[in-house]
């Protein structure tokens, strides 16, 4: 074996132990799909508020949108969450017993800080569902709620205290109650106990200020949660019309519809063992090891207190992984000039854009649908992202500009080049063009390191890489790439804000 292969298989030892240890590691995480579910009611709850909402000519948009009663619904969605959020304690619990050498073992750590995200969870919801209860007339069952959470020693100890009095029998009201109120509560869970409280307290310009915020509150969350909600339901519907055309094509035409049609191989000038190194060295190993040990060593770190720190570390590190897997790509296949017809085109003036819109559409209902599944699977654990909670938690107009360039720009150009640009063609070689889709998809969702995503990942990575099968066009599947990441971070910044 030569020099070249024995340092491959050690990278390739090394990089399957990491990235196994990541996967595995990111099975007792949290999903943002909770939180982002847990966003979506809250903004239901303030649009449903709005007094011109009663008026005829919006009842049917208010029905539409909020559904026939949203106390219901949204009490129903953090039932659900709290739920997911429980049993990932328990989860995380079980691990913990069966880890050895608990104050040295860094896994020990990380399943301490699961469970105390988690419980922190559990008492947020606990004391919004109390709330809600009472705004069902269900006074026992929020002090049900609330009860418990006075007596431990957590941050929800004083907000639950102060709830349970403005709630009993008599009321009783602490000096601090407002401050606290407002510190820890937003939105409408804030509104209805400010609302109690000025009742109580017979404050009669302050409840009627306070109307008046919640009512423009009101209609511009409602318009928030129209873009949220009406935008992806349109896109689907068109969706599931390109797929009904699609599949009546099909049965129509067979070979000769645009499903039907076998896609020709690449003309492959490597070996497996260029595709090795490039994948290996180029993304695994420079992008998942050595560059973030370098970026810890030079002081830079995304914990940075500053948002546009976290911001711009994110921003440099994605830069870094593109231009190093690149130059690694280029150096492995510099010697195969020229290339073979179709590699790497990109060709401004053709049908891409028909393609990207057209799979992107394509792609709504099938990824709905699957996320759907997907959550059944995982019930809220398997980790996500680091850059969805970032961005659903940011407000700076710069780190978000910063966060969106990163994800809607460098994303779909550095990971279409290398997946569907080099991966896809180089798999023809050894395998039927639609093995190779299948394959390369999985890598591509893999290399995302979170297991809840492998999934919805895989079925999209297919999507990008039969599109670009079709159109020969890298550009195609950097736009479908493109808008589904800008769609999902204008999404969370709409849910976050």
């Amino acid at each position: 074996m030569s020099l070249k292969r024995v340092v491959l298989s050690l990278l390739t030892g090394l990089v399957a132990l990491v990235v196994v240890s990541s996967l595995y590691e990111s099975f007792s995480q949290p999903q943002v799909t909770g939180q982002l579910q847990l966003y979506q009611s809250n903004l239901l709850l303030q649009a449903s508020e709005w007094d011109d909402l009663q008026s005829p000519e919006l009842k049917q948009l208010g029905s539409a949108l909020l559904g026939a009663n949203p106390l219901d619904s949204v009490a129903k969605q953090y039932e659900s969450v709290r739920k997911e959020a429980v049993d990932g304690v328990k989860r995380s619990q079980g691990q913990l017993t069966t880890q050895a050498d608990p104050e040295t073992n860094p896994k020990v750590t990380q399943l301490q800080t699961a469970i105390t995200q988690q419980q922190t969870l559990i008492d947020d919801i606990d004391l919004k569902l109390g709330i809600l209860a009472t705004q069902q007339k269900d006074i026992s069952q929020a002090q049900k709620r609330w009860q418990p959470l006075i007596k431990e020693d957590s941050p929800t100890a004083d907000l639950a205290n102060i709830l349970v009095g403005l709630w009993a029998t008599p009321p009783t009201i602490t000096p601090t109650a407002e401050t606290t109120i407002t510190t820890q509560l937003d939105g409408w869970f804030q509104y209805r106990v400010l609302e109690q409280l000025y009742t109580l307290d017979d404050r009669s310009i302050d409840l009627t200020k306070l109307n008046d915020q919640e009512q423009n509150s009101a209609e511009s969350k409602l318009l928030k949660l129209a873009a949220v909600g009406a935008m992806p339901v349109l896109g689907c519907i068109t969706g599931v019309g390109l797929l009904i055309f699609l599949g009546v094509q099909w049965f129509l035409r067979r070979d000769e519809a645009l499903v039907g049609q076998a896609a020709a191989a690449w003309e492959v000038p490597w070996d497996a063992e260029i595709v090795w190194q490039v994948l290996i060295v180029g993304f695994f190993f420079v992008g998942q090891l050595l560059l973030p040990l370098l970026l810890q060593l030079s002081g830079l770190n995304f914990s940075s207190s500053s948002s546009r720190g976290r911001a711009l570390y994110s921003m440099v590190f994605y830069l870094l992984m593109s231009a190093s897997g690149i130059t690694v790509l280029i150096g492995s296949i510099w010697t195969y000039r020229p290339l073979p017809k179709d590699w790497f085109q990109f060709k401004i003036l053709d049908r891409w854009p028909l393609w990207g819109v057209g799979g992107y559409l394509v792609a709504l209902p099938l990824m709905i649908a699957v996320s759907a599944l997907n959550q059944q699977i995982w019930h809220g654990q398997g980790g996500n992202n680091p850059l969805l909670q970032a961005v659903l938690q940011e407000s700076d107009a710069i780190a978000l500009l910063m966060f969106f360039l990163t994800a809607a720009v460098a994303a779909p150009v550095f990971e279409e080049i290398l997946f569907r640009g080099f991966l896809l063609p180089s798999l023809t070689r050894y395998m039927p063009v639609w093995g190779a889709i299948v394959l390369s998809s999985f890598i591509f969702a893999a290399a995302h390191l979170s297991l809840s995503e492998v999934i919805p990942l895989t079925l999209l990575g297919a999507i990008l890489a039969w599109v670009y099968t079709r159109s020969r066009n890298l550009l195609s599947p950097m736009l479908i790439h493109s808008l589904w990441n800008s769609a999902t971070l204008i999404g969370l910044f709409l849910l976050g804000s």
